[in-house]
């Protein structure tokens, strides 16, 4: 058995429905819904008895503690965090209390729990805390992509909470000898995609014939990784990935938002022949802090445990767009509750 936490958010459900389809053993899930958090995510799972849903808070040692000795799992997927940048700016509390003193009194308990196993099964434990690229900083067009052993420096109010959280992970492994991994990831895309994000937010918009807002002057540069390729490859570090080590996952896509955009407006117009969606597309003020490039590389993961992504940018994003066609249903759900008082209070309007 094994404990996710975040597991109703869109990589954690990703994730649980991925880990299920692959293997019988149990997850216990531990998600505290919030906005991004959607148990609707997971409703193909209402009767399977693998997965057992605890709505929670991992910053409550107390009932993370009681999970553990209920169910002892043999590892932990700490996938809990605030992630949206633009939230930060706005609003860095909730990712300071989440991010960084949610991650801490979740270790404190793990140690605990962790502590009091027995040797074999101690030794055989894991913790892995899937953190993010961001915390690398920014890079120029032509700098070489990070690696494990490039050197922190977060840009903005979440990348720093999430550099906070991977440091204090680092410090559990090197004080208290607690067994963890670290993964970094770059850019997710994917179904069930909260909309405030860059890909999701523009089939959305697109969709319901409203303004595709890119920030400056859209060149700002990513790496794209298809997310049923990132839980592949959580798994693959879960099991095999050396004690203390950190491993970048990439998906080898580096891309400019203002492709992504178009190309989701010629895929789009593919679908829905005579629309012109291209015309919606909108350039707006960039947002303070804005880093300009992340790229990934992924070699590591590749040589040392025989990971690599399946998809293609092209192959991932038709997939992508064609699952939130699908199920249009659910954007409208999204779109009736937080998410719409959010985008219009942050937008200005734009989206309207």
């Amino acid at each position: 058995m094994i404990l996710v936490t975040g597991g109703a958010g869109f990589i954690g459900s990703n994730f649980v429905l991925d880990w299920l389809a692959q293997s019988d053993e149990k997850i216990i899930n531990l998600d505290k819904l919030t906005y991004a958090g959607n148990l609707q995510n997971l409703s193909s799972l209402s009767k399977d008895t693998r997965h057992i849903f605890v709505q929670g808070d991992i910053g409550n040692t107390q009932l993370v503690s009681q999970i553990l000795a209920q169910y002892q799992p043999r590892a932990i997927i700490n996938l809990a965090a605030e992630s949206h940048v633009d939230r930060s700016i706005h609003g860095p509390e909730d990712f300071i209390q989440t991010n960084i003193l949610g991650t801490f009194h979740l270790l404190e308990a793990v140690r605990a729990y962790w502590n009091e196993l027995e040797s074999t099964t101690k030794q055989n434990f894991r913790f892995l805390h899937v953190s993010t690229d961001e915390v690398y900083g920014s890079l120029t067009r032509n700098e070489p992509a990070f690696t494990e052993e490039h050197r922190y420096e977060p840009n903005s109010p979440y990348s720093a909470s999430k550099a906070s959280s991977d440091h204090l992970v680092r410090a559990y492994h090197h004080t208290y000898g607690l067994p963890i991994l670290t993964t970094n990831c770059s850019n997710n895309y994917g179904p069930f995609q909260f909309p405030e994000k860059l890909i999701p937010l523009m089939i959305a918009n697109a969709l319901a014939r409203k303004s595709l807002p890119v920030y400056g002057d859209g060149q700002q540069i990513r790496d794209w990784l298809f997310v049923t390729d990132h839980c592949s490859a959580i798994r693959r570090v879960l099991e095999a990935g050396i004690v203390g080590e950190t491993y970048n996952i990439g998906g080898w896509n580096e891309k400019p938002n203002i492709e992504i955009v178009q190309t989701i407006c010629t895929l789009l117009e593919d679908s829905f022949p005579g629309s012109v969606f291209h015309k919606l597309i909108t350039f707006v003020k960039d947002r303070p802090g804005h880093d300009r490039r992340y790229a990934i590389n992924a070699m590591k993961i590749e040589r040392e445990l025989n990971w690599k992504p399946a998809e293609t940018f092209e192959t991932g994003i038709r997939k992508t767009i064609q699952w939130y066609l699908n199920n249009q249903q659910w954007i409208s759900d999204i779109q009736n509750g937080t998410y719409r008082e959010w985008i219009e209070r942050n937008y200005l309007g734009l989206l309207k």
